[in-house]
């Protein structure tokens, strides 16, 4: 009888250390830092400094010719874009962001864009990647395709994606529609063609992301 007792007892420890390694391991995979956010996220204050003027330049330009019904087209370097989030958006447009975000970053490959950003829930930080495909499923119309979700390193649900980008899209006045591409959502976001009430239009024409860099093209026309 006892050596049952024992023998019980053994298997109930041996069942909660192996629950408690399981939820260590969990959490340590929830807090860590994944290698690309590393890579994107330690760059010299200067350099992000001047890789944010350089898109604000680009983007001052690409705006006049818009404006101006002009054929127009702009690359935007991974690094530029970071480094705008690092200076312009954090002084600047800080409101934008919620509270308990921080220090979002971009990587740029030739199959998509990873979205990375800082969470805070209680004592817990937490970096959030989102890995997005975007393409021009025809002018105007811009295609997301969701392909991955994590937090840490550890899978997010991908509904939650999808409910985050709907409601983003109605507070925006922007039409949306989903279809599936092989399992992934994939949302279909209308850009709106008219600029203003004197007749400027906007059309978009290209959308091409490769190692480092995002391309964009498109046109307008006066009415």
């Amino acid at each position: 009888m006892r050596k049952r007792i024992r023998l019980i007892a053994y298997l109930l420890l041996a069942a909660l250390a192996t629950m408690a390694l399981a939820l260590f391991g969990a959490y340590q995979a929830l807090v860590a830092v994944p290698a690309e956010y590393h890579a994107v996220v330690e760059t010299e204050p200067k350099a992000m400094r001047q890789a944010s003027d350089e898109l604000l330049r680009q983007a001052t330009a690409l705006a006049s010719d818009i404006r101006q019904q002009r054929d127009w087209e702009a690359w935007f370097t991974e690094t530029q874009i970071n480094g705008w989030l690092a200076v312009d958006l954090a002084e600047n447009h800080a409101d934008a962001m919620p509270d308990d975000m921080s220090d979002p970053r971009v990587a740029i490959g030739a199959r998509g864009i990873s979205l990375f950003c800082r969470v805070r829930r209680g004592a817990t930080e937490i970096v959030f990647t989102l890995t997005v495909e975007p393409y021009l499923d025809e002018p105007n119309v811009l295609g997301l395709r969701f392909r991955k979700a994590r937090a840490g390193l550890l899978p997010f649900p991908m509904g939650t994606i999808v409910e985050y980008v709907g409601k983003a899209a109605r507070d925006l006045e922007l039409q949306v529609t989903w279809r599936q591409a092989d399992g992934d959502p994939v949302a279909l976001i209308t850009i709106p063609a008219m600029l203003d009430d004197e007749g400027r239009t906007l059309r978009v024409d290209r959308i091409e992301v490769g190692e480092g860099e995002l391309y964009v093209a498109g046109g307008g026309n006066n009415r």
